[in-house]
């Protein structure tokens, strides 16, 4: 799954295709991967996502408002929580170098759960390294180990890497999901989308 971490699609994605595999009774491994929807933003920075929006599709911050209201209409349907007011949107890459550092000790999907929730939900700063440390702490990472990655490059090439790769197949934005590394499934697709696509990637492959 190619997502970006401020994307509120991207864990409506998540959710749904999760629903899917609980439907099923399947188990899956999945594999988080990264992808910027504005790698050019400032690092340390932050703008607030009304604004961003309105400026990006044209519109006034009223109409912006009424956007992101909608979205936490989609959300709730789904069982997600989201609190867009005063949301803010920033450069998202050392959260992802975080959830690279994550995958390696086996709590990637922990990770991207918890950052989730802190940016849609409780609208903390995934932008700030205090507290990112802080968040993936209470994911289950060493902070100490956090701290370090984050005042190192470790990780950029993955980062970047990982953008690529999602350009290669044909990503143009997320969530992007390839199942079985044959089927592609692009957009927040609903849960029954999700599950018909597993159950041709779990039939028996033509001989």
């Amino acid at each position: 799954m190619w997502s970006d971490l401020v994307c509120p699609w991207c864990f409506l994605g998540k959710r749904r295709f999760e629903q899917a595999v609980t439907e099923l009774g399947v188990d899956v491994e999945v594999v988080h991967h990264s992808f910027q929807l504005d790698p050019s933003f400032p690092r340390g920075t932050s703008r607030s996502t009304r604004e961003v929006l309105a400026e990006k599709y044209g519109r006034t911050l009223e109409e912006a408002d009424a956007m992101e209201a909608q979205m936490e209409e989609r959300a709730a349907a789904d069982g997600l929580e989201y609190h867009l007011d005063g949301v803010h949107m920033g450069n998202t890459v050392d959260g992802h170098r975080l959830v690279h550092l994550a995958a390696e000790r086996g709590l990637a999907d922990a990770v991207v759960e918890r950052f989730y929730r802190a940016h849609f939900t409780e609208r903390r700063s995934l932008f700030d390294r205090d507290s990112l440390v802080e968040l993936a702490a209470e994911a289950g990472l060493d902070a100490a180990e956090a701290r370090s990655v984050l005042e190192s490059d470790a990780y950029e090439a993955e980062v970047a890497a990982d953008g690529e790769q999602a350009r290669a197949l044909g990503a143009t934005g997320v969530p992007f999901f390839v199942i079985d590394r044959r089927f592609g499934v692009a957009g927040a697709q609903s849960s029954e989308v999700f599950t018909q696509v597993l159950r041709r990637a779990l039939e028996p492959a033509a001989s």
